[in-house]
């Protein structure tokens, strides 16, 4: 064994954040808040999709006319 001794290394106490995650506020472009948003939206829109099948008893594809 080696008389060394062995010190942890040390971690950064706080990572630095990119200028998509440090804002929460609507911009144009490829962003996080943009992705947020869109997939609440999906989210919302599969739920709407699932309680029109619930209601209906028909699937979204003969719904549509296309089955």
């Amino acid at each position: 064994m080696s008389d060394e001794q062995q010190t942890p290394q040390s971690q950064p106490e706080s990572q630095p954040q990119s200028e998509a995650d440090s804002s929460n506020t609507p911009s144009f472009g490829w962003n996080l808040y943009a992705e947020r948003i869109n997939g609440r939206f999906a989210m919302i829109g599969f739920v709407a999709l699932l309680i029109l099948e619930a209601v209906t008893g028909q699937t979204f594809l003969s719904w549509m006319g296309f089955m």
